[in-house]
């Protein structure tokens, strides 16, 4: 295997600290050195040395939501194809939603998922198992199998579980197993036929709303149901500052609790919904502005632990239709970064905490390899220029769907080459 030295970069290492210029060493699929104490270690004899001047060097994304039509919508999105769009975006791991067709939740599907990633990924693909079977919320899957045969999680992806007995059962078996119940909150009942966040602008549309307290009633169960049996319980996609004094006080009383937020949740608002622009038909839906500075604040303060793309390709047929009866969901993988970056060049985050809560914290979460440029670890990374200008295109996407938020958005940090395990997978 060959030697590739990445020398005079910027290298941001949550996972130790590091927010330095120095050098990348990768001996075959490992690290052996990053930091400014191997810049002038020399070059091993043969090696391959770039110039990385100018240029930022960190540890592969790990996008811990997305969802990917194989089996069954593979006209959506294929696991290939996802591993392409994720290259390109800098992410070097990928946790896979259950929401397919047959519904990841037997030990076969887990199996089919990590078969088909190893023979035709170019990213790491880790499967979450369902947390009920058929994701209908009543059956609880059979956690310890699923869980040796490769799930990384348990969840119900798109669905929220109303009977809060199976929730409690579920948070107990996870908790004996050494797993994690990622959970998306919405109270059906509540959310009823909505479309977008309840306010003046939904009404000035002539839209149904979703209240935030659809997503509050049950995320403080789930809480409770936390605290109650010492469970690992993420909270997958928050979108209110209401949800994120929930977590908060959770946390302050020492509940085994985490929290995640999608990038449009902390890039847009329910003003982008614009004209009845049916991209922008999310789940949960683009909140006030009140509210996607909260998510930012919670970045901050620790209380929202991880950013995730949520990644939900739909074709034309189930876009482009009336703002009502369009399907929910947008892509996210290649312009999770990109996206991303905003906070930092606006001065609203710190790189290395931007950086933690995309790379170093859903790998420690969800117990995954990468997200770290540690000597020894997997030579994940990406090699970024912060300061480089692009503009997102259809054209230029790489996912079978174009279903993305950021049409003709104007972003500031482009990725140049992402590595995986010391095989380049995308070269810009």
């Amino acid at each position: 295997m060959s030697v590739t030295v990445f020398s005079k970069a910027h290298i941001v290492d949550p996972s130790r600290g590091v927010d330095e210029i120095g050098s990348v060493i990768v001996d075959g699929r490992k690290i052996v050195a990053a930091g400014k104490a191997a810049l002038n270690q020399g070059v091993p004899e043969g090696a391959t040395v770039v110039d990385c001047a100018g240029k930022t060097i960190i540890p592969g994304l790990v996008d811990a939501r997305v969802f990917i039509g194989e089996p069954g919508g593979e006209h959506r999105e294929t696991i290939a194809s996802a591993s392409v769009a994720a290259a390109a975006g800098g992410v070097t791991s990928v946790v896979m939603m259950p929401d397919t067709d047959p519904v990841i939740d037997n030990v076969a599907l887990v199996e089919f998922v990590l078969r088909t990633a190893r023979d035709t990924a170019s990213v790491n693909i880790f499967p979450a198992a369902a947390i009920t079977k058929g994701l209908e919320g009543r059956e609880m899957t059979e956690f310890g199998l699923l869980r040796e045969a490769g799930a990384v999680a348990y969840t119900d992806g798109r669905h929220t579980i109303g009977n809060a007995l199976v929730m409690r059962r579920a948070l107990t078996y996870a908790r004996d197993f050494g797993g994690v119940i990622a959970h998306e909150t919405q109270d059906a009942d509540l959310a009823s036929s909505g479309v977008m966040n309840e306010g003046l602008y939904a009404s000035w549309l002539g839209l149904s709303g979703i209240p935030r307290e659809a997503e509050l009633i049950p995320l403080e169960r789930d809480l409770a149901l936390a605290r109650l049996t010492g469970g690992a319980y993420h909270a997958a996609k928050i979108s209110s500052a209401m949800a994120a004094g929930a977590v908060n006080r959770a946390k302050t009383d020492g509940a085994n609790v985490t929290a995640g937020v999608a990038i449009h949740n902390l890039s847009l608002n329910e003003s982008d919904v614009g004209e009845y622009r049916t991209f922008f038909r999310l789940n949960p839906p683009l909140r006030a502005e009140d509210d996607r500075l909260a998510m930012i604040e919670a970045i901050k303060d620790g209380t929202i632990d991880i950013i995730v793309s949520s990644h939900d390709p739909q074709d034309v047929d189930t876009k482009r239709l009336p703002f009502a009866d369009a399907a929910a969901g947008a892509i996210g993988l290649e312009t999770l970064l990109g996206a991303a970056l905003r906070l930092y060049h606006n001065g609203d985050v710190p790189l290395l905490r931007l950086i933690e809560t995309l790379s170093t914290a859903p790998a420690r979460l969800f117990g995954l390899p990468g997200g770290t440029l540690k000597p020894g670890a997997s030579a994940d990374l990406a090699v970024v220029d912060l300061d480089e200008p692009w503009i997102v295109s259809e054209s230029g996407l790489r996912s079978r769907s174009k279903n993305t938020c950021f049409e003709g958005a104007r972003l500031q940090g482009k990725v140049l080459q992402t590595m995986v395990a010391g095989r380049t997978v995308f070269s810009a």
